[in-house]
Parts: structure tokens; sequence; C-alpha cells
């Protein structure tokens, strides 16, 4: 790659092996890092700033390379490799909440993952041209992206600053694991009531987050506070709360939720997710006109993009692999059925990957979790009609699932990458390459966090609550006739989609809010709160050039940890 013509032309180096090689490690590190929070809060942030940062740390700190385009093609392919965290972390846990943990083959449904992020980028590509050269779409994230990559002084800075809070996070987490002091109860000590739920959960990665979040997390705050700090006291008040069995009365803060918030918060990020696509629905015709557009332009696939015929290539040998996972995915599929389920999931990933990167390059939102749970619905509508027995269609429809997912993360990823390469002047063609050259190891490391994480925590458990997962193994349960708490499911639902209705994705974030357990809540709620200071006293330059550095080192330095932690539990056990 050094020494390919495209790089030799070209006055800086962009596609290296060095940059190759870095972008794997970065990528890795980041897709562990943002897959582990995404397990414990329910939603995911992008990587492409993160990786952005880390590589002006080392290849123009440690390496002293200068080159722009070579960081972001840099930044490109770390992104590539975390774009199966959050499609994986989403839906994969559903299998194990369901029960089906040991009836999946890892290995089969890595190669479909690979394979569904590989069909995402195809698709996606001969698209750039009209959505980013002639549309002009914004792209706020991949704008964000190309200022850090234009100040290269900041970006060693930052990337100092990223590492040092790393380390401070990493030997904190450890003290918590090591002292077993994971919470603290400042309720009791101030004489809070306990329905109150006053517990605050020790973990700088959660304010972390907050803080990146900002302003956009504040509806996950007020979700979490409605329920305990009004609707408990007025639960209280009233006499409300519910009983037991035995006419015991439920006020404590864990039965209550589980009982009460959580299958309602559930509810609101089912209602959300179907809100979110009935919004994008006005997408669906803006992505039509996109692709006949992008037809006609006689330079939509020029010098500039990869070969056609390429891509041709790769949509028709993923399309393959798909249906070997989907033929493969449980003992009663079979090659007909599979056939059947992979055309109905390239469909899916066609249409759903182009109007997810329309969202997200107008909006900055993008209801992945809600295209999801209509695929996978979907899927599962398939197999019960295909006669299929119930567990081998749960099964085999979440792996096929979790493929979409994946293939619709990566495409609207490769877009927002590809607005960052518009602006900083780097090739279509090298970001698209670099972006193969990440997405088939993604997979690969997301399965092995996810058992690792399962065997040493348990996916559900209060450590890691998984909730898009939950919402979604929740789903399904209702639509095979499981037993499912459907009157708080559909109140939910009802909410969650007029709150989306109101604001994108508002449902799901307020929701969020309700499933998660409080002091999950209240410890988020002082990055968003320190946000909010620093964007006020510091001002939001301040809050980008050093605020973010650190909020991102506290989120990679603890994930790394509780992964390590969970990893040496199981080598142990």
């Amino acid at each position: 790659m050094e020494n390919s013509p495209s790089t030799v032309a070209r006055p800086y180096p962009e596609l290296t092996w060095v940059a190759l090689i870095v972008g794997w490690i970065i990528g890795c590190v980041i897709a562990v890092s943002i897959g582990y929070a995404a397990l414990i809060l329910g939603f995911s942030i992008e990587g492409s700033e993160l990786a952005a940062i880390l590589g002006f740390g080392i290849l123009r700190g440690m390496l002293r390379r200068k080159s722009i385009i070579e960081n972001n093609i840099v930044q490109t392919i770390a992104s590539g490799v975390n774009g199966a965290s959050s499609g994986m972390m989403f839906s994969v846990p559903a299998i194990f909440l369901l029960g089906f943990g040991d009836r999946f083959d890892p290995v089969i449904l890595t190669f479909g993952c690979i394979a569904g992020a590989f069909l995402g980028i195809a698709f996606i590509i001969p698209l750039r041209k009209h959505m980013i050269d002639y549309e002009r779409l914004t792209y706020p994230g991949g704008v964000a992206v190309a200022t850090i990559l234009k100040s290269p002084g900041a970006g060693v800075r930052k990337a100092i600053i990223l590492l040092a809070a790393a380390l401070v996070s990493a030997g904190v987490h450890y003290w918590t694991i090591d002292s077993g002091r994971s919470n603290w109860d400042l309720g009791t000590l101030i004489g809070m009531p306990e329905y109150m739920n006053g517990i605050w959960y020790l973990s700088l990665m959660t304010i972390g987050v907050g803080f990146i979040a900002g302003r956009g997390g504040i509806a996950f705050i007020i979700g979490g506070f409605v329920a305990y700090w009004f609707l408990s006291p007025m639960l209280s008040a009233m006499g409300a709360f519910p009983v037991d069995a035995a006419g015991e009365t439920i006020n404590q803060p864990g039965p209550l939720r589980l009982l009460l918030y959580r299958p309602f918060g559930i509810g609101m990020l089912i209602g959300g997710a179907i809100m979110g696509v009935i919004l994008a629905s006005p997408l669906i015709v803006s992505a039509i006109k996109s692709m006949q557009k992008a037809a006609k332009v006689e330079t939509s696939i020029s010098a500039d993009e990869m070969p056609i015929k390429l891509l041709y290539f790769a949509v028709g040998g993923a399309a393959i692999l798909l249906c070997i996972m989907a033929a493969t995915s449980a003992e009663s599929v079979g090659i007909g059925r599979g056939i059947g389920m992979a055309v109905l999931g390239t469909l899916w990933i066609w249409m759903a990957g182009i109007i997810l990167s329309e969202a997200i390059g107008r909006t900055n939102w993008s209801p992945l979790s809600g295209m999801t749970l209509v695929g996978i619905t979907l899927l599962i509508v398939l197999t019960q009609a295909f006669g299929m027995e119930r567990d081998d269609s749960i099964i085999a429809a979440l792996m096929v699932g979790a493929a979409m997912c994946v293939a619709m993360s990566q495409a609207t990823d490769l877009m927002l990458d590809l607005k960052t390469g518009y602006l900083v002047g780097a090739t279509p063609r090298m970001q698209q390459i670099g972006q193969f050259a990440g997405a088939w190891l993604g997979p690969i490391v997301v399965i092995g966090v996810i058992f690792v994480l399962n065997e040493s925590h348990g996916l559900g458990s209060d450590k890691l609550p998984a909730p898009q997962a939950q919402a979604l193994a929740s789903t399904i349960d209702g639509i095979m006739g499981g037993d499912v708490p459907t009157q708080k499911y559909v109140a939910g639902a009802v909410m969650g989609g007029i709150l989306s209705a109101m604001m994108g994705g508002l449902g799901i974030t307020v929701g969020l809010g309700f499933y998660l357990p409080f002091n999950i809540v209240l410890t988020y709620s002082l990055g968003t709160l320190g946000r909010e200071l620093s964007d006020r006293f510091k001002g939001k330059t301040w809050s980008e050039e050093v605020g973010i550095p650190i909020a991102a080192g506290l989120i990679v330095g603890e994930a790394l940890v509780g992964v390590g932690d969970a990893l040496s539990i199981v080598l142990t056990s």
C-alpha cells in the first residue's frame, strides 16, 4: 500500500501500512470501549472523533508523521472496526437474554456480520457523490472530525489529555473492582426515603459519556428522575405502591424497577423506535430519488470511487455468505428458507442503509434500533410463514438481524467518514478501501467481548443491563406469545411514540432513563451538568479542546479495565 500508485502520486501519504495497522489497533480499543459502554447505557456514541484524537497521538506524537489525510484514513479504518459495536451490542445479547446462548454458532454469526458489513458498505458507496458532492448533506459528526484533523497541534494535545484521563479512570475502576465498592449510598446518609433511590454508581466512564452527550442526554436524565423522584413519591403519597402475591407493599427501588419502571421503559423504547421509522418514511422517498439521480449521473462512479465491478463482486460475495449464514443458523432452516431470509435481509440492508444515511446526514440522528427492530420482526414473520419451529425461528432471525444491524451501522459510519474526507481533501476510493479493511475485524472483536462479558457478569444483569437488546427480546417474546406485561409495554409504547413524534429519538432516550437502574442515571447526570457548566463558564472551545478528550479518556480507561477484569474472571474460573 505504501508504494501503490495512488499514494506515490499524492504529495502526502494516505492509505499506508502504518495507517492500516494503527487504525486496526485504535479500532479495537474503541470497539471494546464503546461496546462495553453501550451494554451499560443502552446507546452508542460516535467513535470517529475519538479515533481522530488517538490517531494524532500515535501518528504525529509518536511516529512524527504529519499527513492529515493519513490520519483521516486511520479514523476511517478505526471507525470501520467500531461499526460492529453498536450493531452487535444492540442485537446479539438478545439471543442470550432469550435463553439461546448455547444454541447458536458464534463463528457462523461472526462471518454473517462480516458479510453484512460488506453489504452495507458496498450498497452506500455509489451514493457518495450524490449525497455529499451534489446534495451537500451536512453530516455534523463528519464536520466535527474534519475540524479536529485541521488542527494538528491541538490534536496531539488532545491525545495526551485523553491518555492521562484514561489512566485515572482505569485506576479508579480497578479500585472499585478490588474494593467491591461500585456504589455510594448517599441517599441513606442524608435521610432520603428508600424508594427515591439515592445511590450513585461509582463510574467515571458514565460521567464521561454524559459529558460528551451534553444537552442531548438531558432527556435520558429526565426519564430517570421522573420515575424515582416524581412517580415514586407520588405513589407513596397516594398509598398506591404495587403489592406482591403475599400482599406485601413493593416500595424498594430494585423490585419496583423490575415490576413497574423497566417494562414501561421497554415499551417506550419500542414505541420510540417504531415512531422513528414512521418519521423516517419521507426519507424513503428521498432515498429513492437519490438512487435515481445517482444512476443518471455518469460520473457517480468515477476514478475517485472503487470500481463498480468490484462493488458488484462485494455485494454478490457478501450476499452468498449471508445465505450460508441464514441456512446454517438453526437446524430447521435449510437452503430454501435460508435463501429467503438472506434475500429479505439484503433488501432491508439496501433500503434501510440508505434511509439511515440520509437521516444522519440531515439531522445527525439515526433510527438504527428502530430499523433493526422492524427488520427482525419481518424475519420472524417470514420464518413463521415458512413453518419453522419457534426456537429455531427466533435464533435464525436474530442472527440474520445482527448482520443487518451491522450493515446499517457501517453504511452510516462510512458516509460520515466520507464527509470528513470531502472536507480535508481525501481520496474517496482510499477511504472506501479503508472501511472494508476495518469492517472485517469488528465482528471478531465484538463477539469475543460479548462472550467474555456474558460469562463473567451475565448479559441483562444490573452490571450489564443491555437495554436495547432487552427491548428487542421483549418484542420477540410478545410476537411469539410469551408471558409479557402487555399493559405496561403498551402504555410505554404509546408514551414513547408520542415523545418521539414531538422530537426524533426523544421516546427512546426518556425510555432508557426509566429502564436503567437509577444509580447509573444519577452518575450520568454529573457528566451532563459538567458539560453545561463547562460550556457556560469555560466556553465551548475549552469543552471541545479539553473537556471532550478528558471524557473520552474516562470511557476508554474504565472500559478496558472492565473488559480485562471480565476476561480474568473467565480465564480463572
